[in-house]
């Protein structure tokens, strides 16, 4: 327990299904029975179900806990019941210190109020004192970059200015336990930056984080553990490469094995010179290997390797025919493993990587996987766009504009 900010012991949340009564007739007997009905906690009726289910996990001061999952897993359930909008059907939480949640930002402000009086209205809906935001209040004015806006009304914020405010607020309360949902996304890309130092710096002072997030490339940035959720269970927990290769895997909508194909992609293990890995510094060096296999027969096959960034934009293909290896034939039953070493000069990213079979003689595809894996990308370098061309500032000459010469008093 040393060192234990937060432990969330098998909590499971049960929810009712909506009901729909055409009279009063029908509705005051269904009152009554939910009244006076005692069913057991495990038990569930027709129009229940299990939003959680035997949840459990804790996080250690200075850890970044990770909670990722597809649409649906619990992840806002969750998040409701750490920050007390809910309360578990069964299990506790156990919290050691203060706990502040950075789910909605800018939650609470009043549209008509400006900035200034906003930024005191939600540090004390988060909890802060009226001398405390003061003593802060120039720092979170600087955080937002919103200085020359903070005495306007908040309504005539952009969204991005609005979500910008909220997010300072928060980041500058002090707690022993921070919960965050998917705020890390607010604003423009430098300050989505500025985000993330926030958010070290909220680690390096000891807080423990919980962080709920489909941005894999963050969570795999920041975490130091990450837990996969699925309908409301957790099915995997440990590293962030581990558990988001998992995940990964699991939201592929097609299998392994394809009968219906004469040749096809059956695997993908992304890797370092250690061993399997998915997150890479600018620069790496990467291999894809790749399983070809054949159901029936097939022959003069090549094999396409293909990157996309998130945008969904083609930005790298090649093949093992285009780089000098001669086209394979595959009888049924056999397979071939194919590997490629990519050096990864890419800007921070998540880049999603795709394959397919293909015979270049008569322009035949015979399967197209994607995506079927991802590589996250680092870097120190703040650059835009897809590549990385590590770039430095060599120097910033001005030139000074000659002053005039002064009148002449005659």
């Amino acid at each position: 327990m040393n060192g234990l900010a937060l432990e969330i012991d098998h909590v499971s949340k049960k929810f009712r299904k909506g009901e729909i009564y055409d009279s009063l007739r029908d509705w005051i007997p269904a009152l009554a029975g939910r009244l006076f009905r005692k069913p057991k906690s495990e038990a569930l009726s027709k129009r229940e179900f299990w939003a959680l289910k035997d949840v459990s996990l804790c996080a250690k001061r200075g850890e970044v806990v990770g909670v990722i999952g597809p649409n649906g897993a619990g992840k806002s359930t969750m998040l409701k019941i750490l920050s007390g909008v809910l309360k578990p059907t069964q299990g506790t939480i156990r919290v050691n210190g203060s706990l502040s949640a950075l789910i909605e930002v800018g939650a609470g402000f009043h549209p008509d109020l400006t900035g200034r009086q906003n930024i005191y209205l939600n540090g004390a809906i988060l909890g802060m004192k009226r001398a405390e935001i003061t003593k802060r209040f120039d720092q979170i004015v600087a955080f937002s970059g919103l200085e020359e806006f903070l005495d306007t009304p908040v309504k005539r914020y952009s969204t991005g200015m609005y979500a910008r405010l909220g997010f300072s607020v928060a980041a500058h309360v002090d707690s022993d336990i921070l919960i965050v949902d998917e705020v890390l996304s607010v604003g423009d890309y430098v300050f989505q930056n500025k985000c993330m130092e926030r958010m070290k710096e909220v680690l390096n002072s000891g807080a423990a984080v919980i962080f709920v997030s489909h941005n894999l490339h963050a969570v795999a940035s920041l975490c130091t553990r990450v837990v996969l959720l699925d309908h409301g269970r957790v099915i995997r927990e440990g590293g962030p490469q581990e558990v988001i290769g998992a995940y990964l895997n699991n939201v592929r909508c097609e299998p392994e094995d394809r009968p219906q194909q004469d040749a096809y992609v059956s695997k993908l293990v992304i890797r370092d010179e250690q061993g399997p890995r998915i997150r890479f510094e600018a620069g790496d060096d990467a291999w894809l290997e790749f399983e070809v296999k054949a159901n029936r027969r097939s022959e003069r096959l090549s094999l396409t390797v293909f990157l996309k960034d998130e945008s969904d934009y083609l930005f790298f293909g090649t093949s093992t025919e285009r780089l000098g290896h001669p086209a394979f034939t595959l009888d049924a039953g056999e397979s071939v493993r194919c590997t490629f070493r990519l050096k990864l000069h890419l800007a921070r990213g998540a880049f999603y990587v795709g394959a397919a079979v293909y015979r270049y003689d008569n322009e035949k595809t015979y399967d197209v996987r994607f995506p079927m894996g991802t590589l996250f990308v680092t870097s120190d370098k703040d650059v835009r766009g897809i590549a990385n061309l590590y770039p430095e500032v060599e120097s910033c000459q001005f030139s000074v504009k000659p002053r005039e010469p002064a009148a002449q008093v005659s």
